[in-house]
């Protein structure tokens, strides 16, 4: 397959990538949009005229996004629905109260390098749960309603970070091996490309699309969880001393965005599925060692690997899907 580009590149925003496309009819939930780059792909989404479902652990954060989107694409349609993907209470009220067919999903929403190992009620490691488990669980869920859209398209944002680690199938949850957060988050993000390749051929015959996605760097909540050493960005300044709002190598939260937005409604990829991203075209695989900032894995794209995800995923979550 020859990698598929674009006219775009790491300095588009959102907007100039959803310019001209219409989503008049088009339902879309993006999960954490009630902040950075989630807020500004379901922005770019409702400009363009879907209706648009935040998917928020914090619902008053989550009407005061929907308030501003319609503030500045005078849209009205913006809903706010609670999910927590670490409760799967909140996942399953999520999906039962899902009754119209699902044309876009963004599943967008995650936690970042945990200074200590945490787990859920399950005793699942707590960045495994929420951005890999927690998402899979959405998406099973609304099967249903992705099929009956006909055509829809589920977009997983990952992270460069899943060239930290592979899936380690035998302790997933670090129970024997020391934990570190880094190599949580970064396994939980391969996973969630795993999870992509695993979708694109088993629903292939819905009608059903899925590709992941590498946003950036961009200043975010998800930073929450990192030390001043950790962001040694913060507080660059140019050469005339002045502070930079956007530090050296990192994106606005508009530019984040775009990466997901082109797989979330771009006719440039129409159909494609199965794929990574970042910087809006097609990631290139990595040969030998590689930047460690660029790039997607081949252990992310590896079918088999995909396959025994899947299927510790079922196991985890008691379903057949």
């Amino acid at each position: 397959m020859s990698r598929i580009t674009t006219p775009f590149d790491a300095r588009s925003t959102a907007a100039e990538v959803i310019a001209g496309t219409d989503l008049t009819g088009k339902d879309a939930v993006v999960t954490g949009g009630a902040s950075g780059i989630g807020l500004e792909t379901a922005r770019a989404l409702a400009s363009a005229g879907a209706r648009v479902t935040l998917a928020v652990r914090d619902t008053g954060a989550g009407e005061r996004a929907a308030a501003g989107i319609r503030a500045t694409t005078g849209r009205g349609a913006v809903d706010v629905a609670r999910l927590d993907l670490a409760d799967r209470s909140t996942v399953d009220a999520f999906v039962a109260a899902r009754t119209e067919p699902l044309h876009i999903l963004v599943n967008n929403a995650g936690v970042m390098a945990l200074p200590e190992r945490t787990t859920t009620p399950e005793g699942w490691e707590t960045q495994f749960a929420t951005n890999h488990l927690g998402h899979a669980a959405l998406t099973l869920g609304l099967h249903d309603a992705l099929t009956a859209a006909q055509g829809a398209r589920i977009v997983a944002v990952s992270s460069s970070a899943h060239l930290i680690s592979p899936v380690v199938l035998d302790d997933i949850h670090f129970v024997s091996r020391p934990y570190d957060g880094w190599s949580a988050y970064g396994q939980s993000k391969t996973a969630t490309v795993l999870f992509t390749v695993a979708l694109a051929k088993k629903w292939a015959a819905d009608g059903i699309t899925a590709n992941a996605l590498h946003p950036g760097g961009i200043m975010t909540n998800l930073q929450r969880h990192l030390d001043d050493a950790q962001l040694r960005y913060v507080g660059a300044t140019d050469e005339q001393g002045r502070r930079l709002d956007v530090p050296p190598g990192w994106k606005t939260p508009e530019q984040g965005a775009a990466t997901s937005v082109l797989l979330a409604a771009s006719p440039l990829v129409q159909g494609v599925t199965g794929r990574y991203f970042e910087d809006v075209n097609e990631a290139a695989v990595v040969t030998g060692e590689g930047d460690g900032r660029s790039g997607v894995a081949p252990y992310a794209l590896d079918p088999e690997a995909a396959d025994q995800l899947w299927a510790e995923t079922a196991r985890l979550l008691g379903t057949t899907s």
